[in-house]
């Protein structure tokens, strides 16, 4: 905000991931105001964008270059503070798959699953709409045919292009519905347990699709399909084959190997199930303990 009242920006540029750009969404909003951080925490409380926002997406998974909130950890509190507004969209969001090519195998299949969190909990969501429900569908589609060649090869430029879009997909789906209960449950691992985001999400993403599974069960069997996980579902069941799908990208499952302590399950379960914002948008409701068990699980 400094740098931005000293330059006075006609354009402020987000070139970076999705921590990046939520940041240049609050300076294009705010640095030609008064309003403080404090002021704009919620809902449709920013005053308006005094200068024009083009974002850079260097990664595949936020899919902030499209969306309409802008998220900040507070560190006393081990909190995200969400700011959502019509203010914070990009007048330019730019795309270009050969800008991920060096993003390293691991955060590529993490921000991947992030991507498809999106798409999949707005898909499945009460709030689920049949507009948002297409790009959904796109997004998840595209995350099963491309992640796990974009992992495997890092300058696969159609698998890497693919993953762009199934990001920004994801970031459409995310302004009129957002995320429910899986978004929920990582946010804890990543204030608490400083786990990438990304990461937080594939851990708990095989516990809460289970969780949902007989509260959307044709929605589920289409995100099944469009994984291609049919046949494994079929063998082992969906939690175990989720699971597996996210293990096969490289991505360490267990909490307990991510530096989480057993004494800090009650206190993830605690804060998950606070985050009403998205756990009401959840298609089953969850109560403290169900979050705990599936923490347990996960563990």
């Amino acid at each position: 905000m400094a740098a931005a009242r000293a330059a006075r920006p006609d354009l402020v540029v987000g070139l970076g991931g999705g921590s990046v750009m939520d940041v240049a969404k609050l300076v294009a909003a705010l640095w030609d105001g008064d309003q403080s951080l404090e002021d704009v925490a919620g809902p449709n409380r920013v005053a308006g964008r005094r200068s024009a926002l083009a974002q850079i997406a260097t990664t595949a998974g936020t899919g902030s270059e499209a969306g309409i909130r802008a998220l900040i950890t507070d560190p006393g509190k081990g909190a995200k503070i969400a700011v959502e507004s019509p203010h914070l969209i990009a007048d330019l969001a730019i795309l270009d798959p050969e800008l991920t090519y060096s993003v390293p195998p691991a955060v590529t299949a993490a921000t991947g699953v992030d991507a498809m969190a999106h798409c999949v909990e707005a898909f499945t969501s009460k709030r689920a709409h049949p507009v948002i429900d297409g790009y959904a569908r796109m997004g998840i589609e595209l995350v099963g045919r491309y992640l796990a060649r974009a992992v495997a090869d890092g300058t696969d430029t159609e698998a890497r292009e693919g993953m762009m879009l199934a990001s920004f997909y994801g970031g459409i789906c995310l302004g009129p519905v957002n995320t429910a209960a899986g978004h929920a449950l990582a946010y804890p691992l990543g204030t608490l347990l400083n786990l990438p985001h990304g990461l937080a999400n594939a851990v708990i993403f095989p516990h809460v699709l289970a969780f949902n599974e007989g509260a959307a069960p044709a929605k589920t069997a289409e995100i099944v399909a469009a994984l291609g996980l049919g046949a494994r579902v079929a063998k082992d069941g969906l939690e175990a084959a989720a699971r597996g799908f996210c293990a096969g990208l490289g991505i360490e499952m267990r909490l307990s190997a991510l530096g989480a302590q057993e004494d800090q399950l009650a206190r993830f379960a605690q804060d998950a199930h606070a985050i009403r914002r998205l756990m009401d948008n959840n298609p089953r409701d969850m109560s403290q303990d169900e979050v705990l068990a599936i923490y347990r699980a996960a563990f």
